[in-house]
């Protein structure tokens, strides 16, 4: 995958559960599941929007490019 999510990455900074951010946000615990686990196909920008403000965040500290190769090395 060349994009990667990092919400995990901000969920242990933040020191806040799947749960907590899924309500914050306003969606389930398992879409957010799949969205934290490189499953989605989309994000909608006021999904991003939400989670950065409930993160204390920007979009960048949620999803970063990786190359092709470098995912699969």
């Amino acid at each position: 995958m060349a994009i990667v999510v990092d919400i995990d990455v901000m969920l242990a900074r933040r020191k806040m559960s799947v749960g907590e951010l899924a309500e914050r946000v306003g969606i389930t615990p398992a879409n957010l599941a799949v969205l934290k686990n490189g499953r989605a196909k989309a994000v909608r920008f006021a999904t991003l929007a939400a989670l950065c403000e409930a993160l204390k965040c920007q979009p960048g500290d949620l999803l970063r490019w990786e190359p092709e190769d470098a995912a699969n090395g």
